[in-house]
């Protein structure tokens, strides 16, 4: 009951502004274009999104389909396109504190997490039952190493997260730490993931704000 008690009521903030943008695709490859943006060539691979928020959805060969401002554009090689559209200029989450613990939910490879905010934990961090249940096989792709905790030296599993959500901030390749038994009860967003992201405090809310 405790964890359904700490867990925060939270909102995102995505502030929004309409531009115009300049697309020409340069290459074509399986799951790969080469397009300039406003005069800046990027390599986009398929289902990532560039800086300026074009995503690539397909490419061969032959054309390449963009998603701009949510809607699916087809581009042959050296098609020109100048359009409008309406780009975040950041994801960001804001994190409400109760009994003056910061917890929130989110996700880890898809799967549903509440997290305790814990700025002085190095990565994120679970115990061993949490992580089976995330399908994290930790015993065999994750690096054995020794840690402090408050109960001394125990063993940890170093293993990489795909994914990591918090709010509409996604992060990948997000390194984590699994700890056998029951401790920590709850999932710690540790520095792994915050350091990765701008921390803020309005007053007494945490606001994370996704780096671009």
């Amino acid at each position: 009951m405790k964890q359904f008690i700490l867990i925060s009521l939270f909102c995102f903030i995505t502030t929004q502004f309409s531009f115009a943008t300049d697309i020409i695709v340069l290459g074509l490859f399986k799951g790969r274009a080469i397009v300039k943006i406003d005069g800046k060539q990027r390599i986009l691979k398929k289902g990532k999104v560039s800086p300026e928020g074009i995503k690539l959805i397909f490419a061969d060969s032959d054309v390449a389909i963009l998603e701009v401002d949510g809607k699916q554009q087809e581009f042959k090689l050296g098609r020109h396109v100048s359009t409008t559209f309406k780009k975040k200029e950041s994801a960001e989450a804001k994190i409400m504190p109760i009994n003056g613990m910061y917890t929130t939910a989110g996700f880890i490879n898809g799967h549903p997490v509440h997290f305790l905010v814990d700025t002085g934990a190095t990565w994120i961090a679970m115990n061993s039952h949490q992580a089976r249940s995330l399908g994290i096989n930790f015993r065999y792709t994750g690096k054995r190493a020794m840690v402090s905790t408050a109960n001394g030296v125990a063993p940890v599993y170093r293993v990489i997260l795909d994914k990591v959500r918090v709010g509409e901030i996604e992060l990948s390749n997000v390194e984590a730490g699994v700890l056998e038994g029951n401790s920590p009860r709850e999932v710690l967003l540790g520095n792994s993931f915050l350091n990765r992201v701008e921390m803020q405090r309005q007053g007494q809310v945490m606001l994370l704000k996704q780096k671009f």
